[in-house]
């Protein structure tokens, strides 16, 4: 998942907000979050299994939420959530709105030339939607001549779609802002596929009666997600490593990850370490 930033627009949002506030107070350069004693996390709450509202519509549940929840608890902070937009998220690290986006942020190169990550915490591929029984016989993405394909922008499904393109690929992209208008569009018939993080394709094609059926999985060679940080905040990353290893030695991250999926797919990313 991904934000074109424009530094000058990051410039102006710091000026505006005066050196920077939280909870009315300036904040110190130089610390490890932004507020002694809490550890304030931006996430887009719009990622189901990841981080999604409850019924209520107002509290945050998934696997990233409880997972930082528990975080923040075995690094003695409070934990607080913000929020965002995935376009606005990287902008609001970089000017000091949260500490941390634990947010199925995927490692990549680009990246952490930018930011600093923790360790990886969960694997993750590519998926390809279609509804069952779906006339459409394409198995792969590089398949979809001509067709109506979803994803949620400046993600890495889409950043896969667009070198498709570039390899020569035409189809006709359908962005949206949160990947969780990309089912019901598919239901209704207004797009033909989804691309899409495997972890939210599973989410919506695994329950029983789902009109929804994974056809095709990205590498063999899994991405993985890891926790994104202000680019030279090693304090909050070691701290945030060592918790991380915490979890995963005493069975934590495992239980949080049968809880949601109903196996493993924490393990896997341990191992890159």
């Amino acid at each position: 998942m991904k934000t074109k930033v424009v530094v000058l627009a990051i410039l102006i949002a710091a000026v505006l907000a005066g050196g920077i506030y939280a909870g009315g107070n300036r904040q110190e350069a130089g610390g490890m979050t932004i507020r002694p004693g809490v550890l304030t996390v931006g996430v887009d709450i719009s990622y189901p299994p990841m981080e999604y509202f409850g019924p209520d519509g107002t509290t945050p549940m998934g696997f990233n939420i409880e997972m930082a929840k528990i975080i923040a608890e075995r690094m003695g902070l409070r934990h607080e959530f913000v929020n965002s937009s995935w376009e606005g998220i990287f902008a609001g690290l970089d000017t000091r709105r949260w500490d941390a986006i634990i947010s199925s942020v995927t490692i990549t190169p680009a990246r952490q030339a930018v930011h600093n990550f923790s360790k990886p915490y969960i694997a993750n591929t590519l998926a390809m939607v279609l509804l069952k029984n779906s006339p459409i016989t394409a198995r792969t993405p590089e398949e979809l001549t001509g067709m109506d394909v979803a994803f949620q922008g400046a993600t890495t499904s889409d950043f896969y779609m667009e070198e498709l393109a570039a390899r020569g690929l035409r189809y006709n992209a359908r962005r949206y802002d949160q990947v969780l208008h990309c089912f019901p569009e598919l239901e209704m018939g207004r797009v033909d596929v989804i691309v899409t993080d495997f972890l939210v394709a599973f989410d919506y094609a695994s329950p029983e009666g789902s009109p929804f059926e994974i056809v095709w999985l990205g590498s063999d060679d899994p991405e993985v997600f890891g926790i994104c940080m202000r680019k030279g905040n090693d304090a909050l990353t070691e701290a945030i490593n060592k918790a991380l290893e915490e979890l995963f030695v005493d069975g934590t991250m495992q239980r949080i990850s049968y809880n949601v999926f109903g196996m493993d797919l924490v393990t896997e990313a341990r191992q890159q370490w």
